[in-house]
């Protein structure tokens, strides 16, 4: 697990001076502290910064070259099925000179080009230059799990792991304000764009290919294509194939030649991966779990049965409210984007607890994507009930007192078509609350409508599959992405066996009938995997990974100062909605109306990364 970076220029002639890859690779150190690299040829650069995993050596030092010296790899992941692939590449003669599974990926490049991407089990993104045919090869693993962005400039093209290594080469950091509506509704902006004018990100299942200053990006993982291939053979046993699979991708992401932990939640998704470390003969391991001294959102007590259960060394972390503020900078850093899921500054802090014991650790994302599991889908399996019983809520919710999960089901009826229902399933904000801060919200988001478009197609008159489909390609990248941020801001490097792509592509393929079967989610989970979780767990009702902010902004100084300074700082005093409303959401809410909370939270968040980045405060803290 890594960090890589590279610079070409469009002109031949004008070489790369050695100092600014340097600054670009070492801008990401906690990304790989134990060893760094470069490589330059004239107006190419190639910059590494290594966490060895595998082959802990000096042969696995990058960038690393084939023998001939015409191929130059920098890469950032870990592919699973690599000792089986070197054993074919060894059968046709390549001979190695490590145990990497770097070199593995860069013979199998030399052997078969971009059709050898279709081979690889793991998460990735790497940068390949051919000498001879001056040609630059990137690619990006199929869900995303490994992050890579670039940015085309009058004088060439830069890429890297993180956004902050393109700005130390000085790609400018501007924020894009035609982001805010996207930003504000989804937290996180999908498919190419960034929060920055002019930084790009290759998407998850894609290459790009430079030549000669030309770029041509190719779409090579396809999950609706994949689906309708799958439809034709699927299991015959739906349960012993999913218990089968998930053990073997478990088992897969054992892999390691440094110590491996897991982070423990009490939800079914960690504690089943837990379980199948113990099955795989992996008791003993490190687990680590975040407490909350409010009971209501803490997960300690469930986490550590799951512990006991299967002899798993328990560890927890309580961060203290006074150690707050300085955490979400420090997380805001490493992020480069403004923290989307509000739990990052936990997960960076359990990561840097973690690190002392271990350098891997395996985590529960992508079953809830993947296998249904998020309440906000359950409304989209009845639509025509939905469209029934629209009516009814507009006429009587404004008379009864109803809960807030019901309040928020009206919001979306509110949206009216079932379209936009699905188009905003993940938001807290919609457009009816900018219309609130007097803003005129466009609903437009070609990137997110054209995945809904693909949704459409593979899931005929069936919402919830499709809800289920868009946040594959969309919520769960923004997941992916805070996952590797703050876990890699740790200098740790975390998987995720419920994203092996054999899980996600059949599981994409069964139908409703099989993947949504029961009442309590997860079916195929529960059935194969059920069994080895104490009752606790099986009868435990999750809601994901929550932090208790509500609570925080009413008692950390801190953070009500921030709260209060909302209205007279940027980017909020340049955002496209009338500032007086928001003074006046502001004072309701320093006062005790929570009615904006959400919308509230979310500025906070944007303020807390606006002045990381932009305004570079408290740097000290980054090299902490």
């Amino acid at each position: 697990m890594c960090g890589i970076c590279g610079i070409i220029y469009s002109d031949r002639e004008k070489q790369v001076e050695e100092d600014l890859i340097v600054c670009m690779r070492d801008v990401m150190k906690h990304r790989g502290p134990d060893d760094a690299g470069k490589f330059l040829d004239q107006n190419v650069a190639l910059g590494h910064r290594r966490l060895s995993i595998i082959d802990l050596s000096k042969r696995g030092h990058q960038p690393m070259s084939t023998p001939d010296g015409r191929f130059w790899i920098v890469y950032n992941g870990e592919v699973y099925n690599f000792k089986d692939l070197r054993c074919s590449l060894e059968s046709d003669g390549v001979k190695f000179r490590s145990n990497t599974d770097t070199e593995v990926v860069l013979h199998l490049f030399a052997k078969m080009g971009k059709e050898m991407l279709k081979r690889l089990n793991g998460m990735f993104a790497f940068a390949i230059w051919d000498r001879e045919d001056k040609t630059l090869f990137i690619a990006r693993d199929r869900l995303g799990i490994k992050p890579l962005y670039y940015s085309i400039t009058a004088d060439g093209f830069y890429f890297a792991s993180e956004e902050k290594s393109l700005f130390a080469a000085g790609v400018p950091a501007e924020f894009d304000s035609e982001t805010w509506e996207e930003i504000l509704c989804f937290r996180y902006i999908a498919g190419t764009d960034t929060p920055f004018v002019g930084i790009k990100r290759l998407l998850p299942g894609q290459y790009l290919i430079w030549k000669d200053g030309n770029i041509q990006i190719q779409r090579w993982w396809n999950l609706m294509e994949r689906v309708k291939l799958l439809r034709e053979s699927m299991p015959v046993n739906p349960i012993e194939w999913f218990r089968e699979t998930f053990d073997n991708a478990v088992n897969l992401r054992r892999i390691s030649d440094v110590p491996l932990g897991i982070l423990l939640s009490g939800g079914l998704d960690s504690s089943s991966i837990a379980a199948s470390l113990a099955h795989n003969g992996g008791s003993g391991i490190a687990s680590f779990t975040v407490r909350f001294t409010e009971p209501a959102y803490d997960e300690g007590p469930i986490a550590q049965q799951v512990a006991n259960r299967w002899n798993l060394n328990y560890h927890e972390l309580r961060l203290s409210s006074d150690e707050l503020m300085s955490r979400l900078y420090l997380s805001s850093w490493h992020s480069d984007e403004p923290l989307t899921h509000h739990n990052d500054a936990h997960i960076l802090s359990i990561s840097k607890y973690a690190k002392s014991r271990v350098t891997v650790l395996l985590c529960g994302e992508g079953g809830d994507e993947t296998l249904g599991g998020y309440v906000r889908y359950q409304p989209l399996r009845y639509p025509k009930l939905l469209n029934a019983v629209r009516p009814v809520f507009q006429q009587f919710t404004k008379a009864l007192n109803l809960n807030h999960r019901v309040l928020k089901l009206k919001r979306f009826l509110d949206l009216g078509d079932i379209k936009n229902f699905i188009l905003y399933n993940a938001c807290n904000i919609l457009p009816q609350d900018l219309e609130l801060l007097g803003m005129k919200p466009t609903m437009q988001f070609p990137f997110r409508e054209q995945i809904l478009n693909e949704a459409k197609l593979l899931y005929s008159n069936d919402p919830m599959r499709q809800a289920m489909y868009s946040d594959q390609h969309t919520f769960l990248c923004s997941i992916l992405d805070r996952n590797d941020r703050m876990t890699m801001g740790a200098s740790i490097e975390c998987r995720v066996p419920f994203l092996d792509h054999r899980l996600v592509e059949i599981l994409a393929a069964f139908p409703s009938s099989i993947l949504l079967s029961g009442h309590r989610g997860k079916y195929l989970l529960r059935k194969s995997l059920g069994f080895r979780l104490p009752k606790v767990v099986r009868k435990y009702r999750k809601w994901g990974f929550e932090v208790p902010w509500g609570h925080y902004f009413r008692k950390n100084p801190e953070l009500i100062d921030v709260i209060k300074s909302l209205p007279h700082v940027n980017p909020i005093q340049q955002a496209p909605f009338n500032q007086q409303k928001f003074k006046n959401i502001v004072n309701d809410f320093l006062k005790g109306d929570e009615t904006h909370y959400i919308l509230i939270r979310q500025l906070f968040m944007l303020r807390i990364w606006y002045q990381t980045i932009f305004e570079k405060v408290k740097l000290e803290i980054y090299h902490n």
